[in-house]
């Protein structure tokens, strides 16, 4: 019988056990190192990309308006469209990722404005100061915040998100105050969330008008006013009183661990 009608001698292992043809397919444990460094170096180049590519987003958001285009936002990353289109699923991926970048761009602004520190008037001030004045010098970042497909109210990346985040903060801290004061708490929320309510419907009034009357500053003080006014009066009707220039602490206890995350 001729040898190539002979059936193949199976390749044997070191140890002598004919040799698994599926095993041997596989790299070996160096060359798998190698293949996930590369896909974990290929991740983090997309990930910086993309970053880049929002960082920019909000750049020509600011500086050209809410309906600025992928070609404009390639523009001011400095790269080609196709190369943001590679980066996203779609449009509405992009946008969305857009409107997380901005919400999280406003929480971090909005962070150390929180840090319980002073009196309750300064405290209440320097928040409402702090959420005016990115708004004044943000308004186009605002506007594209506002627009796009409704979500839930608890989404994170989306503004009624910020309103639902910033008003349970200030439910906690008003329930602290309420309980140091030994006044029923049952309240807190309305409080709270109206509070909310109040000063987000001024600012979009305030930027929706072609002449305001007042300016950015003057605005901030007339609602940390009223706020406050808002604050005392409620107290007051549950048979107690806060004194607005007392320090924080003494009102609400220690609420750092309320601070957003």
């Amino acid at each position: 019988m001729s040898s190539l009608n002979k059936p193949p001698v199976p390749r044997q292992t070191a140890s002598g056990s004919p040799a698994d043809s599926a095993t041997d397919a596989r790299p070996n444990e160096s060359e798998e190192g190698v293949i996930d460094g590369r896909s974990v170096r290929w991740e983090d180049h997309k990930a910086a990309r993309r970053k880049l590519v929002l960082d920019a987003a909000l750049r020509a958001i600011d500086s050209e308006g809410a309906d600025v285009g992928v070609q404009q936002i390639a523009q001011y990353a400095e790269l080609p469209r196709s190369v943001v289109y590679r980066l996203f699923r779609e449009r509405g991926d992009l946008d969305q990722q857009v409107r997380a970048h901005i919400v999280s761009s406003l929480t971090e602004t909005l962070a150390p404005a929180l840090v319980p520190e002073g009196t309750v008037e300064f405290a209440v001030n320097r928040a409402i100061s702090t959420y005016v004045h990115w708004i004044a010098e943000h308004p186009n970042l605002h506007q594209f915040l506002s627009g796009g497909p409704k979500r839930p109210a608890s989404a994170p990346d989306s503004l009624d998100g910020i309103r639902t985040a910033f008003g349970r903060y200030v439910t906690d801290v008003v329930s602290a105050g309420m309980t140091i004061l030994r006044i029923p708490t049952d309240r807190a929320p309305t409080i709270s969330f109206d509070l909310v309510g109040f000063v987000d419907g001024a600012v979009n009034q305030w930027l929706s008008s072609e002449s305001p009357l007042l300016t950015s500053d003057e605005l901030a003080e007339v609602l940390s006013n009223s706020a406050l006014a808002v604050i005392e009066s409620a107290i007051h009707d549950l048979g107690s009183k806060i004194d607005r220039t007392a320090p924080l602490a003494d009102i609400t206890g220690d609420i750092r661990p309320l601070l957003l995350g």
